[in-house]
């Protein structure tokens, strides 16, 4: 129905389906303090400018470390990310809370290894940073 690239870190694209339509938010979140801020507005804005009825998957590099405690967020969340918090989660559960959206790579016991989504040149260092966030309504 719709393929609307917002700017070079986020796209939209919406699609019909046979019962409700689906809009998908592809995402490339920065690690500048400055241009988080400025992401954030912007998905919020496409979020606001998306129907209420449609299924909305926002997924892609948060760049926020989950871990596993969901202490005040249990709707954002499940007990099952990886990894230690890092200073980026706390715009996206919040953002999550916002618009009723849960990570879905924390709700279902895995293997680390099939969680972890980005890997340092070196070999050694892991996260899971990537993420798929779906509405929970």
């Amino acid at each position: 129905m719709e393929v609307k690239p917002i700017n070079s870190r986020l796209v939209k694209i919406r699609l019909k389906g046979k019962k409700i339509n689906i809009t998908i938010i592809q995402c490339y979140n920065d690690s500048d303090d400055e241009a988080k801020d400025e992401f954030y507005d912007q998905l919020q804005a496409e979020l606001n400018n998306t129907p209420g009825h449609d299924m909305k998957i926002v997924m892609g590099d948060m760049n926020a470390k989950v871990g596993n405690d969901d202490t005040g967020y249990d709707r954002a969340m499940g007990r099952q990310g990886c990894g230690v918090i890092n200073e980026n989660v706390e715009k996206l559960l919040e953002f999550c809370s916002t618009y009723d959206l849960v990570i879905g790579g924390t709700l279902f016991p895995h293997k680390d290894i099939h969680k972890l989504t980005w890997n340092s040149h070196n070999g050694r260092d892991k996260n899971q940073i990537y993420h798929l966030m779906i509405n929970g309504t």
